[in-house]
């Protein structure tokens, strides 16, 4: 009966505690920048709570769409009342304009 992992593929003891070291280092960084992760995204939410009323994607999401709605119609009214201004003011210009 062969041995399992027999072959080119075989690793000394040594190379494998190294390998288990790497593993075991790699999992320490990961479940650290984990527990980071978690704490910054439970203060989003909490700031999220506090400006919006509610940390539920769906709800912020609505609420973007619906303040991104409220931007475009200030910007048109504004772009729409700077567009009565320059005719307001061509007017007054033409009108005022002596005649030679």
């Amino acid at each position: 009966m062969p041995r399992p992992n027999s072959g080119e593929n075989k690793l000394s003891m040594e190379e494998l505690q190294k390998r288990f070291g790497a593993l075991n280092t790699r999992r320490i960084q990961v479940e650290t920048q984990l527990g980071e992760e978690q704490k910054r995204l439970t203060e989003l939410r909490r700031e999220a709570k506090e400006k919006f009323g509610t940390d539920e994607i769906e709800a912020l999401t609505a609420k973007l769409e619906a303040l991104e709605i409220e931007n475009e119609k200030k910007r048109s009214e504004y772009q729409q009342h700077l567009v009565e201004i320059e005719a307001n003011l061509k007017r007054i210009e033409t009108d005022s304009t002596p005649e030679v």
